[in-house]
This record gives structure tokens, sequence and C-alpha cells, in this order.
């Protein structure tokens, strides 16, 4: 039987989901012997292999196994692509098919056929249609699938003003095909970790080739929000579900509810203070009092960067216990910043639950604290809850909806969707106001300045995994700003937390910061971080465990 097609599917740990997707192979109406089946083995560390094998073995495949290089998807698929173009050459066929999939997914019977049949009439490149297998989508919450249809005939209009031909928006490896001596023309498949379908879409177009989206050529993919790849269709469908599931509204959360949910469970509010003599009896009168009075809030630390203008006296007579941030584990040095003052708060407190609020906020509001701790004592499963809002730019006496939170739009949010896009849908990842459970909080490393809030996000991730994550609407809130050019040293801390995350692709971290406008002075920017509080060995300090709240 002469040899036209080889299929390619990258495998990471998906004994799962690979009969099931050999199985829709061995039903193609194409001869079986007229096509081989690689799959890339990537870095698998459960059974894919031993399933894949007896598989092949009970359906009659010619399957091939290729150990990848274990760096994601798209070096996977690159290396099995280029297998089955050398195993296409080998036999003459450099007009041969290329057909890609997921190990996920699970292609029509007339899949191959369809594609043989385009090639035929003079295609070289087709994108299938996909669609999401009806049993894992109907687990998704209706707004997800409301969602993915209003995107999906987003990308159908910006795809039809190049090609008004396309009968869908898809261009993805779980439907690619693709002549060998169009593969080869173009340099091959770009081996990035992630995404490496959209760069070869990119790559095709620079060569000016055309891709036919063909609807007759049909796969049913998984709907599955944990997937291999860092990017792609199981990220998109986890993000969605989880704006759909923790996003919560302040509310949501009447003080009574929490009361009955509260149990035994201790709760500490901590609020780091520099220079806010001016707004941190509001804070601690109209936010937190309410709920300490009602016996939802145990414990309130004030932890004070030795203000200048009494802020520790106005924060001691509104009844809090204040805190110098020097004095808190002193065998460390001096606090460096915000972030190592968090540190040392959560160490002098014992609450099972911490939730840090801003001092100098002007419109301070209970139904703020009671939006961050309700999703902490109404569900077990969620372990740190973020604060969001409308931040006003305040210029003169007019406020500007949407201007505040410039390092938030222009570098957290951006540097979020490009390295950890799990994360994307928070729309305040630099919030100072959050809350957590105290067994996160100190399995955790702190950066001692402004990087703190959006590595606690991320180590959190890492650490619990998005569903353990959530966001409450707390409705609008003034803070202090600061200069734009302020903002460039708040920007590099945040940056510089994000790149100690990335493991083996970031650099050595400097603290050098070049203010060219200032004859090139250079400002030494804090991108230290203190370590796990639980590798400290050190009990808490015992004068700052649940002291007594005198709100």
């Amino acid at each position: 039987m002469e040899l036209t097609s080889v299929v390619v599917i990258p495998a990471r740990d998906e004994e799962r989901t690979i009969a099931a997707c050999l199985e829709a192979l061995a039903a193609q109406t194409v001869p079986a012997g007229s096509f081989e089946t690689v799959i890339v083995l990537d870095g698998c560390v459960d059974e894919t292999e031993r399933v894949a094998v007896e598989a092949a073995d009970r359906l009659g495949l010619r399957l091939r196994l290729l150990i990848g290089p274990g760096t994601g998807a798209g070096p996977a698929r690159r290396t099995g692509m280029d297998t089955a173009a050398q195993r296409l050459l080998e036999v003459g066929r450099d007009d041969g098919l290329i057909a890609c999939t997921d190990a996920d997914s699970q292609p029509a019977p007339d899949w191959l056929a369809r594609q043989l049949d385009h090639l035929r009439h003079g295609e070289r490149v087709i994108a299938g249609l996909i669609e999401l297998d009806e049993s894992s989508a109907a687990a998704l919450p209706a707004d997800v699938l409301r969602r993915r249809e209003r995107e999906a005939a987003a990308r159908l209009a910006r795809v039809r003003e190049r090609d008004p031909t396309a009968a869908h928006h898809h261009f993805a490896g779980a439907s690619l095909g693709v002549t060998v001596a169009t593969y080869l023309d173009v340099g091959g498949l770009e081996p990035v970790d992630a995404l490496e379908d959209a760069a070869f879409e990119a790559r095709l177009r620079a060569h000016k080739i055309g891709i036919l989206r063909a609807a007759d050529v049909r796969v049913r993919t998984s709907a599955r929000s944990s997937g291999r790849a860092r990017r792609g269709l199981a990220v998109d469908i986890a993000v969605s579900t989880w704006c759909a599931r923790r996003r919560y509204r302040a509310g949501e959360f009447p003080i009574q509810r929490l009361l009955e949910a509260k149990d035994t469970a201790t709760v500490t509010v901590i609020v780091p203070t520099k220079e806010c003599a001016a707004t941190i009896a509001a804070v601690l009168d109209d936010t937190v009092a309410p709920l300490a009075r009602a016996g939802l809030v145990d414990d309130v630390v004030v932890i004070d960067a030795a203000s200048a203008d009494g802020t520790a006296d106005v924060a001691r007579a509104a009844g809090a216990l204040v805190l110098q941030q020097n004095d808190v584990l002193a065998d460390h040095g001096p606090a460096q910043g915000k972030g190592d003052a968090m540190w040392r708060a959560v160490h002098a407190t014992g609450g099972e639950i911490v939730c840090f609020l801003d001092g100098d906020t002007s419109d301070p509001d209970s139904r703020h604290l009671q939006g961050l701790l309700g999703p902490l004592l109404l569900d077990p499963c969620v372990s740190l809850v973020k604060g969001a809002f409308e931040r006003p730019l305040l210029v003169g006496d007019t406020d500007m909806p949407n201007e505040g939170g410039r390092v938030t739009e222009l570098m957290a949010r951006p540097l979020l969707n490009l390295h950890e896009p799990l994360l994307a849908g928070f729309s305040q990842p630099l919030a100072g106001e959050f809350a957590a459970r105290r067994e996160l909080l100190e399995s955790i490393p702190f950066p001692a300045g402004y990087g703190v809030e959006i590595a606690i996000l991320i180590d959190a991730l890492r650490a619990c995994g998005l569903e353990a994550l959530a966001e409450c609407d707390l409705g609008t809130r003034h803070n202090r700003h600061q200069p734009l050019r302020a903002l460039g040293e708040m920007a590099y801390a945040v940056l510089a937390a994000v790149e100690r995350r990335l493991g083996g692709r970031a650099s050595f971290v400097g603290d050098r910061y070049l203010r060219p406008w200032s004859d090139c002075s250079v400002a030494h920017v804090n991108v230290e971080e203190r370590p796990p509080l639980r590798s400290l060995g050190e009990p808490a300090d015992p004068d700052g465990v649940l002291a007594v709240c005198d709100l």
C-alpha cells in the first residue's frame, strides 16, 4: 500500500485520552496502510506510551514513537513533523500529507480523506474545523460557552478580512494539514514552547501561501481546562471558567452570612502604612471597626514605616496594635520596602486568614473588607482573594475614569498575558488589598518592594492552582497617585519579580535603574526577596499573635 500521509500527535501525560484518539484514526475511511502515525512522547511520566502501544496493536495502526525534547508542545510537534517529512520523502512523496492532531482530539472518520481530496485540488495547507466535545462542553458554565461564541464570531470576521472564503476561524494543531514540500519551503514549524500553530500561520502568510479553512475537515476536541500546553484552548477555557466562577462582588457578603460561616476561623487584618496620618483613622473606623465589633475580625495590626506625620499615634488612638516594621524580625536588618513590611507583619500575627488593606484610601467602607473575606470564609477551596476596583485619576478637582492603575495596565497585565496567561483574567493583579490563608502566605517568598503583589499572585497559582484564586469587585477606590516618572521604578520592581519566576528563561535581576532625564543618575530599586516564613523555623512574635482588638 502506497504511503500518502503521516499523522503527528504530540503527547504529554495523555494516558486517559490517547486511546480514543488512536481509535478515531483507526476508523479513517482511507486504507489503513496508506498512513502512519507518529506520537511524540514529550516528557511523559504516566502510562501514555504503554496505552498507545497497546491501542495501536489492537487497532492495527502503523505507529512510531519518538521522544520529544520535553520543552513544550511546539518543539514536540516540530520533532514529529520533521520526522513525518523525512518519512514521506523516503518514499518519494514530497506531495504527501503531514497531518497534525492532538492527543485529546478525535478526528472525524473522513478527516484524512477530505484533506487528501483538497490536496488533489491544488491546496497546500488545510486548517480543519475544531468542535468541542459535547460531553465535556456541557460541564462548562453557560457564560463560558456564550463568550466562546462571541469570540469565535469576532475571530471569523478578522479572518474573512484576509480570506472572504474562509468557512471558519480555526488554525490549530488539533487539525492542521500541510504538504511536505510546503512544510520544507517555509522552514518547518517554529519550535516555540506554545502557540506554535499561530507562529506557523504567520510564517505561511509571510511566504504568501494560502490556507484553506475547510468545514468538511472536522475534529472534536476536549473542552478540558487543564491542558498540557502553556497557552491555547485549555488555557482559554480555564480563564473563561474562572471568570464565571471565581469573580465576586462585595455586596454578596453581608456580615451575618460571614459570621455564620466563620465558625472557629481567626481573622487578622494588616495595614501597611507610610505617612498615612490623614487617612488611617477612617480606614480603621469605617472599614475594620464594624467587622471587629461584630466579631468577624479578631485582630488588627498597623505595620508602620517610621512615619514622620504621626501615623502610628493616630492608628493607636483608633484601637489598632501598631508595630514598627524595623522592630519585627530585627535580626534580618531594616525593612526594605512594603513587601518586607507585609512579610514581617504576617510573622507577627496569628490569624488563619490574613487580610491586607491599604492605609491611604480616602473612601473606606466595611464592604471592601467583607468582599475580601467572603470567598475565603464561605469556600474552603479558595486560598487567595484579590480586590478589584475602579481607580479614577484625580486631576485637580476632576476624576478621570479608568486612568488610575497605570503600572497595572502598562506592565503587570501585559506580563501576565505573555508569561502567566492563566492569570490574565485578574483585572487588578497589583491590588494591595487582598486576603489569603496563612498557610499559603507562610509557604511563599515575599519580594521586599513593589513586586510583592504580583509575586504572591503567581506563586499562589503555582502552589494552589487557578481554581483556588478569586477576585472580588470592591467598587471604586481613591488612593494616592505617584508622578509618571516615579512609576518606572515601580514597574521595574514588578518586572523583576516576574523575571525571577520565569525559571531558566530569566537572567540575573539587578537593582540599577537609570534615570536619563536627571543627568543619567542611577536609582537602586529594591528587588530582594524574603524567604518563606516557614523556612525560618521561628515562632511568630507572641506579642502580635491575635492581639486584643480595641476598635
